[in-house]
């Protein structure tokens, strides 16, 4: 039977030390804010926004947002990010996925500037992400590293199978295992074999949003299975990747959804925000 990783109570641990941070940064009269531009009135997304907005209230971080409407175009969105770089009130910046079509998330990404990028998403943090230098790391893979390090589960040596290659959880949670000395294999919609790949996983990490794909035979004895998914099925239910009921009887340790990993997303992005501020103050 696996030890369940508690997200929802771990992050209120890591938000009860950030919110201690930013009472001394108060202290020095410097208060973080986040900016949070949403384009559309994506449900999903609304739902995301609402609980960051409240995180952060709670932890003393400034939220502001910016509703735009699902018709804007490219400069006009491009023209906030360039305001919003260039006001020094503001110290982290946040493009909540997804937006229209008819507009150019990539270019967006990479409008914000990289110091106030809490987000991770810009190629100079992706890039130092991949050098092993310090930067915004993704907060849905920056939560389940924390997970790890919280949990004392070593991934040095360890056999990492990742399914899922985005660039918003998948590609960054590569890097950051690597980084953690693990050896990394991802499987992804064109690859075969996979129940073959994943028995052979000490650590499954699931990205793929398909509801109960990894089943009890697609894991090994004693695996540490994370599961990153989110699925709303027919009856309004969410569910992870994993069909954590089976799986659970077989890992050594697995996370919840809901209150697995999603609780860390957050969290981390309160951090990514409070370490901007301090850089962007030259505050050690």
């Amino acid at each position: 039977m696996a030890i369940i990783i508690d997200g929802k109570e771990l992050s209120k641990k890591i938000r009860e030390k950030l919110k201690i941070e930013c009472e001394n940064l108060e202290k020095n009269n410097i208060k973080p804010q986040l900016a949070v531009i949403m384009v559309g009135d994506d449900p999903a997304s609304k739902v995301y926004v609402r609980n960051k907005s409240k995180a952060c209230k709670e932890v003393g971080v400034d939220y502001v947002e910016y509703l735009l409407d699902k018709s804007i175009k490219q400069k006009e969105l491009i023209d906030l990010i360039e305001k919003l770089n260039n006001d020094k009130n503001i110290n982290g910046i946040l493009l909540q996925s997804p937006i229209p079509k008819h507009l150019n998330i990539e270019e967006a990404f990479e409008k914000i500037d990289y110091r106030k990028d809490v987000d991770g998403f810009h190629p100079m943090n992706v890039g130092k992400l991949a050098l092993g230098q310090d930067s915004f790391v993704s907060c849905t893979p920056f939560g389940v590293i924390k997970m790890f390090e919280e949990y004392d589960i070593d991934l040095c040596g360890k056999n990492v199978v990742i399914l899922g290659r985005s660039n918003i959880v998948g590609r960054p949670l590569i890097q950051c295992c690597i980084n953690k000395n693990a050896t990394v294999t991802v499987c992804h919609s064109k690859t075969r074999n996979t129940k073959n790949i994943t028995r052979e996983a000490d650590v499954l990490i699931s990205a793929i949003g398909k509801p109960n794909f990894v089943t009890e035979d697609m894991v090994k004895d004693g695996a540490v299975v994370i599961d990153v998914g989110i699925n709303r099925l027919d009856d309004g239910k969410i569910v992870g990747d994993v069909d954590y009921e089976k799986v659970k009887e077989k890992a050594s340790y697995i996370t919840p959804v809901p209150g697995g990993v999603g609780p860390m997303t957050i969290a981390m992005l309160i951090n990514n925000v409070i370490k901007a501020t301090k850089q962007q103050n030259n505050i050690k």
